[in-house]
């Protein structure tokens, strides 16, 4: 099989803002066909606009309003991706976030775990058709998932199988790592799954950047961020082992690494639980059917 001639397509979750922008945009740059989605109208909007200004004449940019914390706005986007595309050649779960408090949805769901976590392993369900349909005609390890992690999974003390959402016994602080450590476990069963498809997941820490992010989180996230703003990197620093993970040949070569300034990066042993990850896909998966969405496209 050869690469094909087509533009390539690149569904990036989190796109109005911060890494998933600079990614976007990057892409974009590169002759990619971008399908971006957002959570705040005014803030995508504005980014819509960046991203079209670094594309080429008449290349596509689409920007979907989704938040990732609502399965309702998941289900509706993969709806909207399959509409617009029949492949997708990179899809980049980016979206994610630290919580100032415990929130509960309309549908029951925590949303630090959903926004982190379940949203992204229900959009990549039902994207799995477009993924493999590109992975048909490309070499192994040409399309590729990508969750955005971070060095926060390595304090986490384990997921707590009884109240993996935290709904009982909340901390914004280990609601944060346990879904960050969720992002490394669903990489890893992911990677195993789709090995003989040709498609390889990895995951990626992109560094402690200088974005919105803290603004976000309770006073003590802001307080660390604000003492540490001064080592921070860039939104396009951060954003540069996400575009390599999408682009360059070597990552197509290994699959369910974990990267960090394009290099492997530090799991911790957590991190490196098969029978974790295993355990939390059939959680995850529980979680979906109970909520009453298909994991697989109707």
């Amino acid at each position: 099989m050869t690469q094909t001639t087509t533009a390539r397509v690149a569904v990036i979750t989190g796109a109005s803002s911060g890494i998933g922008l600079e990614a976007a945009k990057a892409l974009a740059a590169q002759g990619w066909r971008i399908i971006a989605l957002g959570r705040d109208p005014q803030r995508s909007a504005a980014a819509l606009r960046d991203i079209r200004a670094a594309a080429g004449a008449g290349q596509s940019v689409e920007m979907i309003i989704a938040d990732l914390a609502i399965l309702r706005d998941v289900d509706s986007a993969a709806r909207e991706v399959a509409a617009s595309t029949k492949r997708i050649d990179v899809l980049l779960n980016n979206a994610g976030g630290t919580p100032k408090e415990r929130v509960v949805t309309a549908e029951g769901n925590e949303a630090t775990f959903v926004g982190n976590h379940l949203g992204h392993f229900l959009l990549t369900h039902r994207l799995m058709p477009l993924l493999l349909n590109a992975a048909a005609d490309q070499t192994r390890g040409a399309v590729r998932i990508i969750n955005v992690s971070s060095s926060a999974h390595e304090y986490s003390t384990g997921l707590d199988w009884d109240d993996l959402q935290l709904l009982r016994n909340f901390a914004t602080g280990r609601a944060y790592m346990n879904a960050k450590l969720a992002n490394v476990l669903f990489t890893r069963e992911l990677a195993k799954r789709m090995a003989p498809s040709g498609i390889v997941c990895h995951a990626v820490h992109p560094g402690f950047v200088n974005t919105n992010f803290a603004s976000h989180g309770d006073a003590n996230m802001q307080r660390y961020y604000e003492e540490k703003r001064d080592i921070a990197i860039t939104a396009v620093e951060g954003a540069d082992t996400l575009i390599w993970l999408a682009t360059a040949s070597e990552p197509g070569n290994t699959n369910g690494g974990y990267f960090f300034k394009r290099a492997p990066g530090t799991v911790s042993a957590l991190g490196q639980d098969d029978a974790a990850a295993k355990r939390l896909w059939t959680e995850s998966e529980a979680l979906i059917k109970r909520a009453g969405y298909r994991l697989n496209p109707e």
